[in-house]
């Protein structure tokens, strides 16, 4: 069994108006003073109305689950004893005509000043699932795996459709702001660990990126720990739907490592894979999607069934079968968190869209 960790960046935003606010090192102050908080579990975003939270390594999606609601409620209270609310949705909805002030680091402020418009516009968050892996060779081995499938899992994980009090058009608006930075998108293949270390070396080397943390991939080498690391997906609105999407990319990578699965899907050309990408950032669960199966658009549903027969023997493999199979059950017939946000705005309005968000980000809608 692969262990597992994952990241989840959170907007602050005002209960009123549902605009973000710059309250992060006040809510990371009254978090730390939790008791089930433990340091370096909660630490600042980019913005100052974000704040990310990453859970400890983990063997089961239980325990998963269980760290992210401990999390989100922790915060939860934190941001309500700041003025606040804590909202796990991919895209700010609302938006102040003023921008939000980057976290004053070093890191962020050269970042502000390489790109102040597209720093400006990062009120996006992320999803971040962490797999462990024995070294960097396995870890290619999943990177070249999972590329066919992120359109997929980034359509299943759409959360983010409405931007500046406006609907995008796009399920995942995130995805696109997210893919305007210069190494971003589906990572391209590498023959190993050393071609990977040489490829994104080059980059810094040559001064078009300043660290290898710019490397913002849908899915990429961690260079702290021993994991992979897939971003692709928005952040969930539902603990319970983060945990449906870790244990498929889990699944994913323990198939990926497996000599006699890994080829079963044949690899796709880049362009094919960008173009899918942007379609399933586009579309969501709405329209068909691409299977990496086949290459042909199919009915979202359908493309979730295959990818669900795909890795059916590894979620068999570490008990997650049952809690998968139900978990996408309810995500195809609910809609995800874009479908949702899209559907509660329409019927109550923009106050019932913050409550609706801010009351699932906090477990109370279930």
């Amino acid at each position: 069994m692969l262990t597992i960790g994952v990241e989840e960046e959170y907007l602050l935003i005002s209960p009123a108006t549902g605009v973000p606010v710059a309250r992060a090192a006040r809510v990371l102050a009254e978090a730390g003073l939790h008791p089930a908080v433990t340091h370096g579990e909660v630490q600042r975003e980019l913005l100052q109305a974000q704040l990310e939270v990453a859970t400890p390594v983990c063997r089961s999606l239980d325990e998963l689950g269980g760290h992210l609601l401990r999390l989100r409620h922790c915060l939860t209270g934190a941001a309500e004893a700041c003025g606040c609310r804590l909202a796990a949705c991919g895209s700010a909805p609302f938006t102040d005509r003023l921008p939000v002030p980057v976290t004053p680091s070093a890191r962020y402020r050269r970042m502000r000043r390489d790109a102040p418009a597209l720093t400006d516009e990062q009120l996006i968050n992320g999803m971040h699932v962490h797999v462990g892996v024995p070294g960097r060779a396995e870890g290619v081995a999943v990177l070249n795996g999972l590329r066919p499938w992120l359109p997929v899992l980034t359509a299943l994980g759409a959360n983010s459709p409405l931007w500046r009090g406006r609907d995008t058009g796009f399920a995942s608006w995130r995805t696109v702001v997210f893919g305007r930075w210069p190494v971003s998108g589906v990572p391209p293949s590498f023959a190993d660990g050393a071609d990977y270390d040489r490829r994104i070396h080059r980059l810094v080397a040559t001064g078009l990126i300043r660290d290898t943390a710019q490397v913002y991939w849908q899915a990429r080498l961690s260079e702290r720990y021993p994991t992979v690391e897939v971003r692709t997906t928005d952040v969930q609105l539902r603990a319970d739907e983060a945990v449906l999407l870790a244990g498929l990319v889990r699944a994913l990578a323990a198939r990926a490592l497996d000599p006699r699965r890994a080829a079963a899907v044949p690899p796709a050309p880049p362009e094919f894979l960008q173009t899918a990408a942007w379609y399933a950032a586009r579309h969501g669960l709405a329209e068909r999607l691409p299977d990496p199966a086949t290459g042909s658009l199919v009915p979202a549903a359908e493309a979730a069934a295959t990818l669900l027969a795909c890795v059916g023997p590894e979620l068999t493999a570490d008990g997650d079968l049952e809690r998968v199979e139900e978990g996408l059950h309810r995500l195809l017939a609910e809609g995800n968190g874009a479908v949702r946000q899209r559907r509660e705005l329409r019927q109550t309005g923009r106050k019932g869209l913050v409550r609706m968000v801010t009351d699932e980000t906090a477990g109370l809608l279930n």
